[in-house]
């Protein structure tokens, strides 16, 4: 690079006038000398310069800069190493200097050293001075300055700081707390953008720290509200649901309260061309008769298929709010099957209708605080409020679950006794408050994940629903199985009039066709979409993972494999099996779609009663159901599930089973073609472990010199075994994976 001329102009690479240096480290190490790029050098010797400058202003010593460069595992001469680095670093910046002389930019502190510079050298410094003269300009109420010193902050980043050269995690840490404060400066411009009016100016700062960090949450948000602000709010709904889908993904949890405040506020600009999302009372109550003019305004349910019976109950159930009146439904399924998604459709119809709409999200995991949905409800309840309302409210009995300064949770979130029926009662006259303003939805996603008080207070609100109020749960009905709080829960809002409970139900093969046809966007091959119901049982999640394998054009993969993002799934619902119920599980893959409680038992060396007592957390976690009509056998819940325990076993462990499978069958003394072609597959896939005495010799030869029947033959073209394979035959009890190739 030595010898390029650096761009001038705003957010561009900036080289001063003849005769003077400039340095970057927001975003890759980059030095210009009188307009002409430097070569920063060797490797190891452009990151001590990088972590100098990231530590501007701060001596950094001798031992530390070793263990940055090596680790634990330092040459011998380290320290000469160290002082040729930094005698290197000194004939850059400053090649006229005197070989005697320390020079201007890096200094010797004891044993340590230290970088030092003015705005008009280092970015990170320019970056400072403008951050803080922003704020200051903030604090004095000079508005557009401040815009306008933000952005000049905002464009001086070009990447991650100190990109390329992030070596180690301690290394990690000192440039990634820079970015950290590039994030702080983008929210702060953000908001401030938006409420001036002039979102457009820090949308490329934004893009950029979204881009560096796609999991922080408030810079996400920011992105979104200043997108919603710019006009574009398709761009900053689509970003949400990036967001939404990554963090269920990669972290298991829903977005915080922040993204879902700047989502709605997005989709009402979208659906109103309005201001933000508000519960404040301003307009009257919608008339149930105005739905039909609200629904034309957007096509309810147009991103939802198989799906329109399910929006029509919970339509129904949030009419009677419009006059006045309550509703309450409870959404049960499996995991995956699209619960989620219908409560952020009729939550949409809702706002649509001039309602308000508050979530609280229940979380898994022993760290979560009690009554977290409710903190994040009645949190966005008051913050509706005027000031001086929302202080009574908290000067109360709401300010033992959210804290004095309503920011939560409070010291004592889940009281028991009398004071518990207080803090109740408090909720609903708070939610009433609201209500009796704009009709209010409540949206409590999750709730197999609810702590106990959660759970009451749920069941208070039910049964004690303010006027103008509905309540919407959802829950698994599986992994894990509803416990006796939650048991309590649905029996005491079943006793509700006008309650509802809605099942939501599997997938057609036509919603799958119809699935597969969106997420792929090209019309599929109906054997691919048979094939894709088989395997999936109609679970949304699984049929989209699946199409997203097509849309990426790995048609064969997607008819054969199994998404990663499945395989992770069924990993953690694995985890907290004990080391029998998993054996068992991979045994039970191996045996087929359908498992014959007997043949399990034998294979696993265990009487039938033991093999159900080990099953038990198997069958709570959703993995494997009673087969419908025989009761002495189970099944997988999906194919999909039993693929993905197969292609993840090691071989080490799977050709051993496969013989015991094999031996425990012939041991049934079943015959026929199907029983022969079961052993032979087995054989097979057992490989070199496989005995060759003659009767299975004679088994093998039966299954494999028998041509396939057009009944027996896989759904679809896109199995490639060969004819002869005897796993062909009986593609349907125990499906393609695992290939014995």
């Amino acid at each position: 690079m030595q010898g390029r001329a650096a761009d001038g102009g705003g957010g561009q690479d900036r080289s001063p006038g003849g005769g003077s240096l400039l340095l970057r480290i927001l975003g890759p190490l980059r030095l210009w000398r009188d307009g002409a790029e430097l070569d920063a050098g060797p490797r190891q010797r452009a990151f001590l310069l990088a972590v100098l400058l990231a530590r501007v202003g701060r001596p950094t010593g001798t031992d530390e800069l070793i263990d940055l460069i090596w680790d634990d595992d330092p040459p011998d001469g380290a320290r000469n190493l160290i002082q040729k680095y930094v005698g290197g670093v000194r004939r850059l910046l400053e090649p006229a200097r005197s070989a005697r002389t320390s020079g201007s930019y890096v200094r010797r502190r004891g044993d340590a050293y230290l970088f030092t510079a003015g705005a008009g050298v280092l970015d990170l410094v320019e970056f400072r001075d403008l951050a803080t003269a922003a704020g200051t300009a903030l604090a004095k109420e000079r508005h557009e300055d401040a815009l306008d010193t933000y952005v000049k902050a905002l464009g001086l980043w070009q990447g991650p700081a100190g990109e390329g050269l992030r070596e180690g995690p301690t290394a990690s840490s000192i440039f990634a707390r820079l970015d950290g404060e590039f994030f702080d400066a983008c929210t702060a411009a953000a908001e401030l953008a938006v409420s001036l009016g002039r979102p457009q100016g820090v949308l490329p700062g934004l893009y950029r720290a979204a881009a560096m960090a796609p999991l922080h949450e408030p810079v996400q948000a920011s992105l979104i509200s200043t997108l919603g602000a710019a006009g574009r709010q398709a761009e900053a709904l689509s970003v949400f649901e990036a967001v939404r889908t990554r963090l269920a993904a990669d972290l298991g949890i829903s977005p915080c309260q922040a993204l879902e405040a700047a989502y709605w506020r997005v989709l009402d600009q979208d659906l109103q061309a309005a201001g933000a999302v508000t519960l404040q009372p301003a307009a009257p109550h919608a008339p149930a008769s105005s739905r039909a003019a609200a629904e034309s305004q957007a096509p309810s349910g147009s991103g939802l298929v198989g799906r329109s019976d399910e929006l029509t109950v919970l339509r129904q159930a949030i009419d009677p709010a419009f006059a006045g009146g309550t509703g309450l439904v409870v959404l049960v399924g499996e995991p995956g099957i699209g619960k989620t998604h219908l409560l952020r459709e009729i939550a949409a119809e809702a706002v649509r209708r001039d309602a308000g709409v508050v979530w609280g999200h229940c979380l898994h995991g022993e760290g979560t605080p009690s009554m977290w949905p409710w903190i994040q409800v009645v949190g966005r309840v008051l913050d509706e409020m005027p000031g001086s309302a929302r202080a009574q409210w908290l000067a109360g009995e709401l300010g033992h679950l959210l804290g004095p300064g309503g920011d939560g949770p409070g010291g004592s979130a889940a009281p028991g006794g009398t004071a518990r029926f207080r803090l109740f009662e408090a909720v609903a006259a708070a939610v009433g408050q609201v209500a009796a303003r704009r009709p209010l939805v409540l949206v409590i996603d999750d709730l197999q994940w609810a702590d106990a008080a959660s759970l009451d207070l749920f069941s208070h609100l039910a049964v004690h629903l303010p006027a103008g109020t509905v309540i919407i749960g959802a829950l698994r009905d599986r992994a894990p199985v509803p416990g006796s709080a939650l048991t309590k829960t649905l029996a005491a809002a079943s006793r509700v009039p006008g309650h509802r409970r809605l099942q939501v139900a599997p997938l057609s093969l036509a919603d799958v066709a119809e699935l597969v046809r969106r997420e792929s966007d090209r019309e599929p091959d109906p054997g691919v979409v048979r094939g894709i119901h088989l395997r999936t049982a109609g679970n949304a999640f699984f049929v989209r993972e699946l199409a997203r394998l097509l849309a990426d054009g790995d048609v064969r993969t997607m008819a054969v494999g199994v998404p990663a993002t499945v395989r992770d799934v069924v990993r953690d619902r694995m985890s907290g099996l004990d080391e029998r119920a998993g054996d068992l599980l991979q045994i039970s893959a191996l045996i087929g779609r359908e498992v014959e409680l007997s043949l399990l038992a034998d294979v696993a060396g265990l009487d039938v009663g033991a093999c159900l007592d080990h099953l038990g957390p198997v069958a709570a976690l959703g993995l494997l159901e009673p087969t419908p009509g025989d009761p002495f056998s189970l099944r997988f819940s999906h194919d999909l599930v039993r693929e993905s325990l197969t292609e993840t076993m090691p071989a080490a462990r799977a050709i051993p089973l496969h013989l015991r499978v094999a031996d425990a069958l012939e041991r049934t003394g079943s015959s026929g073609d199907h029983a022969a072609e079961r052993v032979a597959h087995h054989l097979w896939s057992a490989g070199p472990l496989a005995d060759p005495a003659a009767p299975r010799r004679r088994w093998y030869a039966r299954a494999v010199t028998r041509r396939p029947s057009p009944r027996s033959r896989p759904p679809s073209d896109t199995c490639d075994r060969p004819s002869t394979w005897p796993g062909r035959r009986i593609w349907r009890n125990w499906s393609c994976p695992p290939c014995p190739r």
